[in-house]
């Protein structure tokens, strides 16, 4: 119930940042996106886990500081988590949903063109694990609630405010407490400006 107010308020926080960056100047917009989820987990010495298939969606609000940068907040809704595969054909999946408050800044190269870069900060919301096929030994992995870390990508957008773009996300929060794990996401995605 706490996590349900706590995204309610992030949400609103968000919707009056981009209500009020709309009135202030004529080159401000908001906007809904979304798109698809590579996610997956890098473990310290033992490389990076399989991929779990997932999407995002949310809001975002782009404001121009000058003619060719913008800072664009969000508040995405992200499934993450990994896919480990077994020798046996056995298959472990952590699932992992975020509440996710990327803050980007946009570089115009060009009129259409952006490159972006910039932090973010997630909370999970939900967490599951499920097993397909036999596991000889299961060991509960418990994550963090709190993630955080660095975005970096880069995009098209029309002049009529519609965007693709994709994006990299660099976990630096521990995800486990006794392991070096951090979340790796790629996201490809479509924007809407409103």
């Amino acid at each position: 119930m706490k996590n349900t107010y706590l995204t309610l308020a992030l949400f609103f926080g968000v919707l009056s940042t981009i209500n009020a960056q709309n009135n202030s100047t004529s080159k401000s917009h908001a906007g809904i996106k979304g798109g698809y989820n590579l996610a997956a987990v890098n473990y310290d010495g033992e490389g990076e886990t399989g991929q779990r298939h997932g999407f995002h969606v949310g809001v975002y609000g782009e404001s121009f500081i000058s003619e060719s940068f913008s800072i664009q907040p969000e508040l995405m809704y992200s499934q993450q988590g990994f896919e480990e595969k077994y020798a046996n054909g056995a298959t472990f999946t952590q699932k992992l949903d975020y509440i996710n408050l990327p803050v980007m800044l946009k570089a115009y190269p060009s009129k259409n063109f952006f490159l972006e870069a910039g932090p973010q900060v997630g909370l999970a919301i939900s967490h599951k694990e499920e097993y397909k096929g036999f596991v000889s030994s299961t060991t509960e992995r418990d994550p963090n609630n709190f993630d955080w870390g660095m975005n970096f990508g880069g995009g098209f957008k029309t002049d009529s405010g519609i965007s693709f773009g994709v994006r990299y996300h660099l976990g630096l929060g521990d995800l486990y407490e006794n392991n070096k794990a951090n979340n790796r996401v790629w996201h490809f995605s479509v924007g809407f400006d409103l």
